[in-house]
């Protein structure tokens, strides 16, 4: 029997969109296709890759007003917030504007006895497998670069976003990349593992769990498929002495709980330094307070549901066993009369919590943050290590040097001084440890949908 896979509203708890998936053979149909279409995609100059992908962009951008509403329906974030086209016209914008550079031959040698060459062409086909939390700006860092450096791309979605995949597949068609070369595909877990393991794709990206990129690679094994994971975080900010305290109090907060915590850098431990805890402590509580939990659609509701009642649950037993091991929670939930038990959640904020407790040291992924008194820049750099993820971290200070200082001992993919859970196009996007490997965006985005190809010629001589 085909499998239905439902999205199902967290905004009142019924099924808002659900898809058969593909069945084995529908879905080796769609990447023959795709490896059909490839080359002749490839064929195409650079330059008319560009304009094709950028007019997708353009005609995904069109249908904004749309989007922002099905994302409320699908994920629960507030419609106030306005969507993700402005990231995205960023970091589509980026990729474009550096792809001629990026994609260019490396020219080693061109005399009268060798030319020597060092290029990169696509992979060919890639399979592309978004998460729901930010579902056009994560598909975006791959989609974009994948498809300008002539691959083609089959997109499978999330099933708590559904509509984005079938949004990315219409507007990129409305753009001009041919039907074939990009295609949003609805899959079960076993159709996909199978069409991996079955050498179907070039290359794999994942962004979502631990266990889910734990299952890629299984499926992979064995086949050298490329494989690109970003598997989560536990992102720490660290307040230093001299850090601007509203600053910091405003930009951390902020990370931790907007779009209700779900998101790939927000921030989810704070160090503190003890001259600054209790002032800090007390202006977070503020900031905590200050939000409306709420209907999303609701113009005065900055803090929508959590996009699944069991995400929100992992996050309230978190909560509830840290405090039953001694953290204090600051935030009465009474406050926040929205709080249903279920997908709508308010805000917390645990002091004298440590790590031996869950909530320091798992992803909690949800509207909860702890925070720590620290000595000194040592403890705070001990603290932040502490931890099997390795995707950003936020140090709040006046003294660059120190935070540059600071950064070169964190286990980390990104460093940011006085700013947290923001995405730079031009820097690459990349973790370490259990947050994954691989790299999107940057200049280093291309490389991981391009393989290498020496030409190594020997002219003749006479």
């Amino acid at each position: 029997m085909t499998e239905m896979i439902q999205c199902v509203s967290p905004v009142d708890g019924q099924i808002y969109a659900q898809r058969p998936a593909l069945t084995h053979e529908a879905a080796l149909s769609a990447v023959a296709r795709a490896k059909a279409a490839q080359k002749d995609w490839a064929a195409r100059p650079l330059a008319d890759r560009i304009a094709v992908v950028m007019a997708g962009i353009d005609a995904l951008a069109a249908m904004n007003d749309t989007i922002v509403e099905e994302l409320a329906w699908q994920m629960g974030r507030p419609t106030r917030y306005g969507g993700e086209i402005g990231g995205v016209r960023e970091r589509a914008g980026h990729m474009a504007a550096i792809a001629e550079a990026a994609l260019a031959p490396d020219v080693i040698e061109d005399s009268t006895a060798f030319r020597r060459v060092l290029a990169r062409e696509p992979i060919g086909v890639g399979l592309v497998i978004a998460p729901w939390n930010y579902p056009y700006l994560t598909a975006i860092n791959t989609i974009v670069p994948a498809l300008i450096a002539g691959n083609a791309v089959v997109l499978k979605h999330a099933r708590q976003t559904l509509l984005a995949g079938e949004r990315l597949a219409e507007a990129l068609h409305a753009g001009g990349v041919p039907e074939d070369v990009f295609q949003n595909v609805v899959l079960d877990h076993a159709t996909t593992a199978a069409l991996i393991s079955g050498r179907s794709f070039g290359f794999v990206n994942f962004t979502g769990s631990v266990a889910g990129g734990a299952e890629i690679e299984r499926a992979a094994a064995g086949t050298f498929t490329a494989v690109s994971l970003e598997l989560g975080g536990k992102d720490p900010g660290y307040v230093r002495a001299d850090a601007d305290l509203d600053a910091a109090v405003d930009g951390l907060m902020d990370g931790a709980l907007f779009n209700a915590g779900q998101c790939c850098c927000g921030i989810e431990r704070i160090y503190v330094h003890e001259s600054l805890f209790d002032a800090f402590v007390e202006k977070a509580v503020s900031f905590a307070k200050a939000l409306t939990l709420g209907n999303p659609f609701d113009a005065d509701t900055t803090l929508g549901p959590m996009a699944h009642v069991r995400f929100a649950q992992v996050v309230r037993a978190q909560t509830a066993e840290a405090i039953a091991a001694g953290a204090t929670p600051l935030i009465d939930a009474a406050l926040f009369p929205a709080d249903d038990g279920g997908a709508y959640l308010a805000p917390q904020i645990l002091i004298n919590v440590d790590h031996t407790m869950r909530v320091m040291v798992e992803e909690s992924f949800g509207p909860v943050v702890g925070i720590m008194k620290v000595r000194d820049d040592a403890e705070a750099i001990r603290l932040m290590n502490d931890s099997d993820y390795g995707l950003t971290c936020s140090l709040w200070t006046a003294d660059a040097e120190a935070a540059s200082a600071i950064g070169a001992q964190l286990e980390t993919g990104t460093v940011y001084m006085n700013r947290c859970d923001y995405l730079d196009p031009a820097l690459c996007w990349t973790g370490c440890k259990d947050t994954g490997r691989g790299a999107s965006l940057s200049g280093l985005g291309y490389l991981s949908v391009t393989r290498a190809k020496s030409y190594h010629l020997k002219k003749a001589t006479t």
